[in-house]
């Protein structure tokens, strides 16, 4: 059975989703299969939470497996829902190495009969507590809710093995952290009160407000709403209380208000608002409406029936939920758990195991670990694009790179406060940076002299973002780049071939994937770059994929795809590879390789058996070299797509320093997957 644990809380209000969310998230890094239990739902198939805990866990089981009982079965048969919560448990826990059971909501039952409840399933599954408590209190208050809480627990025939106080004040975090120290019996941790995790998406304040969106950008209605400003008093005393993330809550009518808000929007010199919200049915004047549409003001503007008290209560009441919040919300809040909590004292309780299998998941993590263990720049060129921006907040929150955006300051910035994004930590640049644009082009047209490159050439040249981010990282002013999420590959690659060129002893770059299987992961080369290499370049490509194959914890053992395996097959194509095997062998006669081999032959212990049996490399290999462009690229599609592995690529090799290609339709995490590896890749 696995190891458990029981995730309960005294009463309502304790951000118990953040801990279960971050345990969740943590776990996912050293164990190969985290399972999600909830006993009590309101609908076995609708539990929006729980489908975020299983995203998070990288689980396949499905959500209704993950169920104990509904409230309208625990109600028609309290000892019949029991039953089926321990049977339900118990058949998930066989399936996994440790179970996260998150308790109820206090959506049912009030107070501490909802404890008692959940303490009594935590004891008939025979799983020990971690028992969340608001930290929000003062110390005393603190310690005496963690006291009547145990003691709820152990008169259940429970066990209290944690404790975590969570949304602790900074000027009584450390007290708190100190007395539920002294606590015997107990590991206990506590975390800090992040408003953010609380705060609900405009978009959830338009239906509470029976709201009408007028104006601006609808993808901005997923931003939070970090607080509420009714706009009663003198327009001068309004602007003056104005904050990032404000909601501001104005009657239609007040045309002055409306448009002075509006004109503040417009400014660089005040905070940028959330959203507007215009109350009490009225029509907006026309000439309001008209100034709206000239000012290009993007922040939501919303129409609402409702009376101003009402709609200022229905604003300032709601409390947003983890399971519908944007997916920088869930960040911070998994972020936060990383950072602040005692994470390695709480797996302790857990008695957790390390795995030796290597999931996507905890790939990912290793390579964020490392990332941050000797940090790096590296270089955006494309904040213009929202999701280079949503990338470059996560960056940094996580400690993944340092980062220089290419772009106009006023304006990057404005776009990222505008989408509720952190990004004063990076560097913003402009391309036409006097000095920085002298300096470049001044070693571009060096660089480029023999091709007739002239000074005002280079001048008009290094303005394009790829060249100027390259000259970046040419000149050290950063360590590497990503960039392709708006641009072609050639366009993102090309300036790297002119400018950085190819390490010393190295005759071609070239491109891997890391293919991320369900238990272990595989390096593919060449599948984005080279069309028909030479049995030369072949060898080359190989000695590089192994060397970044080690880059990444991939201890290499290499094989030289073909249609035939040993001597069996004659031709051209086959000569090729078993030329470019031998160069391997002389070049790196440590590295383990082996080809001509058929890819079966490669990866199948059953079928070296047969086809290989001498081979140290057959059945085992990790890394596979194709021999051609259209084979490697229908290789690593044809595995992504039938298999599920998830492809992380492509990662280019044998330059002097890291740059890296984006899809065009790249994700925010494959941005910061891509930045993660180009950090790792600086390293050296």
């Amino acid at each position: 059975m696995a190891r458990s644990i029981y995730i309960a809380s005294p009463n309502a209000g304790t951000g118990k989703s953040t801990v279960a969310l971050g345990l969740v998230s943590c776990l996912t890094k050293v164990v190969a299969k985290v399972g999600v239990f909830r006993p009590f739902v309101e609908d076995r198939k609708g539990d929006a939470f729980l489908s975020l805990l299983l995203n998070r866990a990288g689980s396949t089981t499905p959500a209704e497996q993950c169920v104990g009982a509904t409230w309208d079965e625990f109600h028609a048969d309290p000892e019949e829902a029991l039953a089926r919560i321990v049977d339900a448990y118990r058949a998930l826990a066989r399936e996994h190495d440790v179970v996260i059971i998150d308790g109820s909501d206090f959506t049912d039952v009030a107070g501490n009969p909802e404890l008692a409840l959940n303490a009594q399933v935590a004891a008939n599954i025979g799983v020990p507590v971690l028992l969340v408590v608001s930290g929000q209190h003062d110390v005393e208050d603190v310690v005496g809710s963690v006291e009547v809480s145990m003691a709820e627990i152990a008169d259940n025939h429970a066990r209290t093995v944690a404790v975590v106080a969570n949304k602790c004040r900074p000027e009584t975090r450390q007290s708190v952290t100190e007395a539920l120290a002294a606590i015997e019996g107990i590991t206990s941790t506590t975390l800090p009160e992040v408003p953010l995790l609380a705060a609900p998406a405009v978009r959830e304040v338009l239906s509470a407000v029976e709201g009408t969106l007028i104006a601006g950008d609808e993808t901005l209605l997923d931003r939070e709403a970090e607080s509420v400003l009714v706009c009663a008093m003198d327009v001068s005393h309004v602007l003056e209380r104005l904050t990032a993330g404000q909601l501001a809550i104005v009657p239609a009518d007040r045309s002055a208000m409306l448009i002075s808000l509006m004109a503040a929007q417009a400014s660089s010199s005040f905070p940028i608002l959330s959203g507007l919200i215009l109350n009490g049915g009225f029509d907006v004047a026309p000439h309001a409406l008209r100034l709206l549409e000239g000012l290009d003001v993007n922040i939501p503007v919303i129409t609402s029936p409702l009376d101003t008290f009402t709609a200022a209560s229905a604003a300032g009441s709601l409390q947003g939920l983890l399971a519908h919040g944007s997916e920088r919300k869930i960040d911070v809040a998994v972020t936060t758990f990383e950072q602040e909590a005692d994470v390695d004292a709480l797996l302790s309780a857990l008695e957790v195991e390390p795995s030796e299998v290597v999931t996507p998941i905890m790939f990912q993590a290793e390579l964020v670990e490392r990332s941050r263990t000797n940090r790096r720049t590296i270089v955006l060129p494309e904040p213009d694009d929202d999701r280079v921006l949503r990338a470059a907040d996560a960056i940094l929150r996580r400690g993944i790179a340092d980062l220089v955006l290419l772009g106009d300051e006023t304006t990057v910035r404005a776009r990222a406060t505008e989408l509720g994004l952190d990004i004063a930590a990076a560097r913003v640049t402009a391309t036409n940076d006097p000095e920085l644009l002298e300096k470049y082009a001044e070693e571009f047209a060096r660089l480029r002299a023999k091709k007739g490159v002239t000074l005002e050439q280079a001048r008009e040249k290094v303005q394009d973002v790829s060249y100027f981010g390259t000259m970046m990282v040419h000149m050290g002013d950063a360590d590497g780049m990503v960039s392709g999420a708006a641009h072609t590959t050639a366009h993102t690659i090309v300036p790297s071939f002119q400018i950085i060129k190819t390490k010393p002893g190295t005759s071609i770059v070239s491109s891997v994937f890391l293919m991320l299987l369900q238990d272990r992961v595989l390096v593919y080369g060449d599948c984005a770059v080279n069309p028909e290499p030479n049995a030369a370049e072949l060898a080359d490509i190989a000695i590089s994929s192994a060397a970044t194959a080690r880059q990444f914890g991939v201890e290499p053992r290499v094989a030289m795809l073909s249609f035939s395996t040993g001597t069996s097959g004659k031709g051209a194509d086959v000569d090729k590879v078993r030329e470019a095997t031998e160069l391997v062998r002389t070049k790196e006669p440590e590295l383990a390789v082996e080809g001509p081999i058929q890819y079966d032959a490669a990866i199948d212990p059953a079928v070296a058996a047969k086809k290989a049996p001498d081979s140290l490399v057959a059945g085992r290999a990790n890394v596979f070299i194709f021999p051609d462009l259209s084979s490697g690229n229908i290789g690593y599609k044809a595995v992504q797509r039938s298999s599920g592995a998830i492809a992380i690529g492509p990662v280019l090799q044998g330059l002097n320093k890291p740059v890296n290609d984006l899809s065009r339709g790249a994700l925010v995490e494959d941005i910061i997957n891509t930045v993660a590896i180009t950090a790792v890749q600086a390293q050296g």
